[in-house]
């Protein structure tokens, strides 16, 4: 299963050519990651507050189009293959049918001291909803 998230393009995120500025991008990703989270009962808050986090260890983007203000985009996300720590999340953002940007993020579990760790079953069992190939 995938999540689809939905941004509009604000002005004061353009460039000056007026397209979506690539480091946008990563927010644009990182918002739908919290999204998904959230909707398999895994906010950050909840997260923390029993011990874990879920960090960023490595974002690779690919743009295809330039978006532009007033652009509603839809970000989809789906996790896939999981290592021991590690989650490989495949997420893509369209306008309508056009493929705008698409990224491959390694997420990692850790405990609060920043350390990866096998995640329990209940965090494995959300991110199993959200397509991951545990």
């Amino acid at each position: 299963m995938s999540h689809t998230a939905t941004i509009r393009v604000r002005f004061n995120e353009l460039d000056p050519y007026n397209h979506v500025n690539h480091s946008v991008y990563a927010t644009y990703f990182e918002a739908a990651r919290v999204e998904a989270l959230e909707s398999v009962g895994m906010g950050l808050e909840v997260l923390a507050g029993e011990g874990w986090q879920v960090v960023v260890t490595e974002l690779r983007v690919r743009f295809k189009r330039a978006a532009a203000a007033g652009d509603v985009l839809t970000v989809e996300t789906r996790v896939g293959a999981a290592t021991r720590a590690t989650t490989t999340w495949h997420q893509r953002i369209l306008r309508g049918d056009d493929l705008i940007a698409d990224a491959e993020v390694t997420v990692a579990v850790t405990d609060r001291r920043g350390r990866p760790v096998r995640p329990p079953d209940r965090i494995r069992d959300g991110l199993g909803r959200l397509g991951a190939d545990l």
